[in-house]
């Protein structure tokens, strides 16, 4: 509507109410569209048919002069009418909405409708409500827009970049020189400190441009969910791109790294496929670098001892199956069968999902530290008895990381450990018949018979877990997560929902504590409106359309022959 209104002739009869109908429209959240026509004299269409088919056959600058040529011709339109599109939200979009507020995670509505439809879907999804100090950015310039913008930061003083309950709305004109270099800053860090931000009338262009800038200029990760062609530079420039087979077509779901059928299923992939997902390659990453320092820091101590001769510790055979047989399970069954807590219980305290962004399964300090105590374990291991049960205490430390005990965990846990005792039994007795290791003919029958051996498989094992024992006991004791405190309330089958409730009111009442403070010292002005302002060529981009697609939809539209006679009714 945008674009017609602009095109219409000075003295059109229709303009004005028909603007009055898009405001009521918009306001009852319906998507407009306005319909014009004009006649064409066949002097001034074969005069303008040739401008075009020169700019439509240029080798450069093709677009431009594509565009130039129709500009020429779309002009004193006349306004036919408007009509009013009630595109319905999904079922339980405000609730999932919702539950992405309780997970901390910010939401920001990039738009192609306008203003009032925008805000009006703001309210239905709650992220406006009256509770929220509502902050509207729409400017005709860049010095206005950069003048708004840093009074607007100032006036959230030290609680700038921080969490408010403040929201924020800006135009697609505005966002324009929002994104200028000079606003560029002062508009991230006024967006950051909003708990949401909606920006309207924007192009598939800026959705782009929105999501690069707060990729590139915050350690935060960015998801893109969208169900258009229109959505497709912004799900391609994120980190997770997420797409929503719809009416609209599939090109949004082929360009996403996900694909889902409805909104609210978004919130099982990040609360319950997404913390588990990320929790346990986490333990897989750790457990894959423990197990292998332990070993070959035990080739160290034992180089040592020889004097650096090059003589190895273990059979070459032993240690070419020791990735492959003798721990190959247990990393399996961590990165497959671990979950934190149930699926239920994730999709009901979304707050669980704080756990797994603040960086506390995999950091630098939790890196080192199984490193550690990987050297660690390789000591108790080499120094009290050189070899012995040297791969059972790999699977007994992946026991002590899992979550979630079921019987493919059993399996793989107990199961590693036999499979030594098993390889041994069959990997000595190869000798005559294979020629093969005859270094190890009858070993299985020697360490079997020694009573060092057995007392050795209990004596080791608990020295060498001793100490990480030690560690979770008094963790769990001391400095228990949430995470851990509802594990043990899904263990004693009682409802963790007090617990949860608890630590939720203390970071809500800080957060309201800063909303009443802005709301003291926060003054909104509106910068008056400049006159003799031309309005830019801004387009609606609610529908679905490529920007810059192979097929873009005005070149079938423009392609499209106005001489051929129309069948009736048409």
């Amino acid at each position: 509507d945008s674009v017609i209104l602009q095109l219409l002739s000075s003295d059109d009869p229709n303009s004005g109410i028909t603007s009055q109908h898009l405001e009521s429209f918009a306001k009852d959240g319906l998507r407009t569209l306005c319909v014009a026509s004009r006649v064409i004299l066949s002097d001034e269409y074969n005069s303008w048919i040739e401008i075009y088919r020169q700019a439509a056959t240029a080798i450069n600058n093709r677009a431009e002069l594509v565009a130039e040529a129709a500009e020429k011709i779309e002009k004193n339109l006349h306004l036919l009418g408007a009509t009013g599109i009630e595109d319905k939200l999904q079922d339980q979009v405000p609730e999932s909405i919702s539950m992405l507020h309780k997970a901390g995670i910010k939401i920001w509505v990039l738009t192609g409708d306008k203003k009032e439809t925008a805000v009006n879907i703001g309210y239905s999804c709650k992220l406006l409500s009256d509770q929220l100090l509502n902050l509207t950015l729409d400017e005709d310039s860049l010095e206005d827009t950069r003048r708004q913008l840093q009074d607007h930061c100032s006036s959230f003083g030290e609680s700038l970049r921080k969490d408010n309950l403040a929201s924020l709305v800006i135009e697609g004109k505005t966002l324009k020189f929002a994104l200028a270099p000079p606003c560029r800053q002062d508009f991230l860090d006024l967006a950051i400190s909003c708990k949401s931000v909606i920006c309207c009338r924007v192009s598939p262009k800026q959705k782009a441009e929105v999501v690069e800038l707060v990729k590139r200029s915050t350690d935060a990760i960015t998801l893109a969910i969208g169900d258009g062609a229109n959505d497709v530079g912004m799900i391609q420039t994120a980190h997770v791109g997420v797409g929503i087979m719809g009416r609209e077509g599939v090109q949004a779901a082929c360009a996403s790294d996900y694909s889902i059928g409805q909104f609210r299923f978004l919130t099982k992939l990040l609360f319950v496929h997404g913390v588990w997902s990320y929790r346990r390659l986490c333990k897989v990453l750790l457990y894959s670098f423990y197990k292998n320092i332990c070993l070959y820091v035990m080739e160290l101590w034992f180089a040592v001892h020889n004097g650096f001769s090059g003589q190895i510790l273990f059979e070459r055979w032993t240690i070419a199956t020791y990735n492959v047989l003798f721990t190959a399970a247990p990393p399996m069954a961590l990165g497959l069968l671990d979950r934190c807590c149930s699926a239920e219980t994730m999709m009901r305290f979304p707050a669980l999902y704080k756990m797994s962004q603040n960086k506390s399964d995999f950091n630098i300090k939790i890196f080192w530290t199984w490193c550690l105590n990987a050297v660690y374990h390789s000591i108790i291991l080499y120094f009290m008895s050189y070899a012995m049960l040297r791969h059972g205490n790999m699977a007994y430390t992946a026991g002590l990381e899992s979550d979630a005990w079921t019987l493919l965990t059993h399996i793989s846990i107990w199961g590693s450990i036999a499979s030594w005792f098993l390889f041994l039994i069959i990997y000595s007795n190869f000798w005559p018949t294979i020629p093969l290791a005859p270094e190890m003919r009858g070993m299985a029958k020697y360490v079997f018979s020694s009573m060092y051996f057995w007392f050795g498989l209990i004596l080791i094992p608990f020295t060498a877990l001793m100490a990480d024992v030690i560690y979770n006991c008094l963790q769990r004791t001391l400095y228990k997560t949430l995470m851990q405190e509802v594990q043990e309330k899904e263990l004693a089958n009682q409802d963790p929902y007090d617990l949860v409730m608890a630590r939720q009111t203390s970071t809500v009442s800080r957060v309201a504590e800063r909303l009443a403070l802005l709301k003291s010292v926060f003054v909104r002005t509106r910068t008056p409106k400049m006159s003799g302002i031309v309005a830019g060529p801004y387009h609606g981009f609610a529908f679905s359309q490529e920007e810059d697609g192979v097929v873009p939809q005005n070149q079938l539209i423009r392609n499209y022959d106005t001489n051929i006679v129309k069948p009736p009714g048409l």
